[in-house]
Protein backbone atom coordinates (compact mmCIF):
# COMPACT_ATOMS: atom_id res chain seq x y z
CA UNK A 1 0.00 0.00 0.00
CA UNK A 2 1.14 3.43 -0.75
CA UNK A 3 1.03 6.60 1.53
CA UNK A 4 -0.75 9.30 0.41
CA UNK A 5 0.52 11.88 2.19
CA UNK A 6 4.34 10.89 0.38
CA UNK A 7 4.02 8.44 -1.36
CA UNK A 8 6.22 5.86 -0.34
CA UNK A 9 5.38 2.19 0.84
CA UNK A 10 3.92 1.33 3.71
CA UNK A 11 4.36 -1.49 6.40
CA UNK A 12 1.30 -3.89 7.60
CA UNK A 13 2.05 -3.50 11.30
CA UNK A 14 -0.05 -5.52 14.12
CA UNK A 15 -0.56 -3.84 17.72
CA UNK A 16 -1.10 0.26 16.62
CA UNK A 17 -2.99 1.75 19.53
CA UNK A 18 -6.46 2.92 18.48
CA UNK A 19 -8.79 4.44 21.33
CA UNK A 20 -7.20 2.02 23.75
CA UNK A 21 -7.21 -1.08 21.41
CA UNK A 22 -4.23 -2.30 19.43
CA UNK A 23 -5.35 -3.51 15.88
CA UNK A 24 -3.46 -4.09 12.78
CA UNK A 25 -2.26 -1.64 10.02
CA UNK A 26 -0.43 0.29 7.63
CA UNK A 27 2.54 2.58 8.86
CA UNK A 28 4.67 4.78 6.88
CA UNK A 29 8.35 6.24 7.49
CA UNK A 30 6.66 10.02 7.28
CA UNK A 31 4.37 9.10 10.62
CA UNK A 32 1.06 8.59 8.54
CA UNK A 33 -0.90 5.57 9.75
CA UNK A 34 -3.92 3.98 8.36
CA UNK A 35 -5.92 1.48 10.38
CA UNK A 36 -7.35 -2.02 9.26
CA UNK A 37 -10.94 -0.91 8.55
CA UNK A 38 -13.22 -3.92 9.53
CA UNK A 39 -11.33 -4.18 12.92
CA UNK A 40 -11.58 -0.18 13.58
CA UNK A 41 -15.35 -0.30 12.68
CA UNK A 42 -15.77 -3.12 15.12
CA UNK A 43 -14.31 -0.60 17.82
CA UNK A 44 -16.06 2.40 17.00
CA UNK A 45 -19.43 0.40 17.24
CA UNK A 46 -18.06 -1.41 20.86
CA UNK A 47 -17.64 2.58 21.76
CA UNK A 48 -20.82 4.07 20.54
CA UNK A 49 -22.82 0.46 22.87
CA UNK A 50 -20.75 1.58 25.92
CA UNK A 51 -22.34 4.65 26.02
CA UNK A 52 -25.81 3.60 25.50
CA UNK A 53 -28.39 1.29 27.38
CA UNK A 54 -28.91 -1.98 25.77
CA UNK A 55 -31.87 -3.89 25.48
CA UNK A 56 -32.30 -7.15 25.13
CA UNK A 57 -35.19 -9.96 25.08
CA UNK A 58 -35.99 -12.65 27.20
CA UNK A 59 -36.95 -15.85 25.82
CA UNK A 60 -37.21 -19.77 26.55
CA UNK A 61 -36.56 -22.79 24.61
CA UNK A 62 -38.14 -25.68 26.71
CA UNK A 63 -36.97 -25.45 30.40
CA UNK A 64 -34.19 -22.95 29.61
CA UNK A 65 -34.33 -19.20 29.53
CA UNK A 66 -32.23 -17.81 27.07
CA UNK A 67 -30.92 -13.79 26.34
CA UNK A 68 -31.18 -12.46 22.78
CA UNK A 69 -28.17 -9.89 21.98
CA UNK A 70 -29.36 -7.83 19.40
CA UNK A 71 -26.94 -7.76 16.00
CA UNK A 72 -24.99 -4.77 16.53
CA UNK A 73 -23.76 -6.34 20.17
CA UNK A 74 -23.12 -9.40 18.16
CA UNK A 75 -20.77 -7.84 15.63
CA UNK A 76 -18.95 -5.54 17.89
CA UNK A 77 -17.97 -8.73 20.42
CA UNK A 78 -17.71 -10.97 17.12
CA UNK A 79 -19.61 -13.78 19.02
CA UNK A 80 -21.27 -16.48 16.85
CA UNK A 81 -24.09 -18.94 17.49
CA UNK A 82 -22.54 -22.16 20.00
CA UNK A 83 -20.03 -19.99 21.45
CA UNK A 84 -19.35 -20.28 25.10
CA UNK A 85 -20.00 -17.11 27.50
CA UNK A 86 -19.65 -16.95 31.06
CA UNK A 87 -22.08 -15.29 33.24
CA UNK A 88 -20.94 -13.21 36.72
CA UNK A 89 -23.55 -12.63 38.82
CA UNK A 90 -23.63 -9.43 40.71
CA UNK A 91 -25.16 -7.94 43.79
CA UNK A 92 -28.24 -6.68 41.86
CA UNK A 93 -28.20 -8.89 38.57
CA UNK A 94 -25.57 -10.28 36.62
CA UNK A 95 -22.82 -9.42 33.50
CA UNK A 96 -22.32 -11.56 30.50
CA UNK A 97 -18.66 -11.46 29.06
CA UNK A 98 -17.32 -13.43 25.93
CA UNK A 99 -15.29 -16.31 27.60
Amino acid sequence: MKCHKCGKSMVFVKGINFNEYKIGGWKCSCGEIYYEPEQAQKILLLNKLKKETIRAKLGKIRSNLIVRLPKDLENALSLQKGEDVLIKVEDHGFRVVPA
